[in-house]
């Protein structure tokens, strides 16, 4: 895995597990100042190497793909105060509480021709959005989006018996394309909060990482 961080010289962390897709620059118009920031993204392997010890706090929040990812390496990181899923299920390819098999058609369906489209239609619920998202896009390459989607799933087949559940919150957006809302209340329960009108990227909503942990 990649990952970029964000030195405030804070005494507190987040770590984030970002999204299938995803790098750094789509999380720019997150604002935190008195926390230190981790972003991990580009899971074509779960190699982490980062120093945690001088941290009094070590908060988590995972977004989408993230989520599995973040709960199959729970038992390796240190102890974290607070754990937050967004748009997401450990259980990453279950038909029923992650991606259908309908959902890994039209990941595998992307192209160079009609990734805007993609976009537009799955990721964001408004055209302001929509320019928001194109203004702070992902600068990988399709192939390395292809690569790292192949890599999650054989991950998925190594890991699962590994899954960890252990979230305290859960967000999702009440439009979600690609994870059923009705499975994710059944699933979470009460620790799932509803994100009204959005849709997978949920992140222009909130001013900060800090803000979102702040979710009751």
């Amino acid at each position: 895995m990649q990952s970029f961080f964000k030195n405030n010289h804070a005494q507190n962390l987040i770590l984030f597990f970002s999204g299938w897709g995803c790098d750094q620059n789509q999380f720019t118009n997150l604002h935190d100042t008195d926390d230190d920031v981790l972003i991990l993204f580009d899971y074509q392997d779960l190699n982490l190497d980062f120093d945690f010890t001088s941290y009094k706090n070590i908060n988590l929040i995972a977004y989408s793909a993230g989520v599995f990812v973040a709960s199959i390496m729970q038992k390796t990181l240190p102890p974290l105060h607070k754990k937050v899923a967004i748009n997401g299920n450990p259980y990453l390819f279950d038909e029923k509480f992650g991606l259908s098999s309908h959902t890994m058609d039209i990941f595998n369906s992307i192209t160079l021709d009609n990734y805007l489209e993609f976009r537009r239609q799955y990721m964001v619920i408004s055209d302001k959005e929509y320019q928001q998202y194109n203004e702070l896009q992902s600068l990988r390459s399709l192939e390395s989006c292809q690569q790292e989607l192949a890599s999650l799933q054989k991950l998925y087949t190594k890991h699962h018996q590994e899954i960890s559940q252990n979230f305290d919150l859960a967000l999702m957006a009440d439009k979600d394309p690609f994870f059923p809302l009705d499975a994710q209340k059944e699933f979470y329960g009460d620790k799932l909060r509803i994100i009204p009108n959005a849709k997978h990227h949920i992140f222009f909503r909130f001013n900060s990482f800090r803000e979102i942990l702040e979710i009751k």
